[in-house]
């Protein structure tokens, strides 16, 4: 697990979270996420905290609504969503590429077929 903060590219919106990246990212193929690029690091609600910006996001939701994307409405960056995991606790898909400082090569990715959903 590691302690590392993050953002989107004009700098509003900026957070913490304990994250482990040695498990793989979720690379999914739906619609949003690879046409935005996300890659996704699951993690408990008591592992992030939004520094700065949260008057600054702005959500979007899609197909059965339960995933709460949530960008910055100044750049544009989504830099995490809000969701229930699947043992319906509250938690964050933190879009590891805002993660500051991240070497994306040294990440072990994890296919999902977003698109059969």
């Amino acid at each position: 697990m590691e302690h590392r903060k993050g953002g989107c590219h004009c700098g509003k919106v900026r957070y913490e979270v304990e994250v482990d990246l040695t498990k793989p990212v979720v690379e999914c193929n739906c619609s949003i996420c690879g046409g935005k690029g996300l890659l996704l690091s699951f993690v408990p609600t008591e592992q992030m905290t939004v520094l700065s910006g949260e008057d600054s996001l702005t959500e979007y939701r899609f197909n059965t609504e339960k995933i709460v994307h949530l960008f910055c409405k100044v750049c544009g960056t989504e830099t995490f969503a809000r969701g229930e995991g699947p043992d319906g606790k509250a938690t964050y898909a933190i879009n590891v590429r805002t993660l500051d400082e991240v070497d994306l090569a040294t990440l072990s990715r994890m296919p999902y077929d977003g698109k059969a959903l």
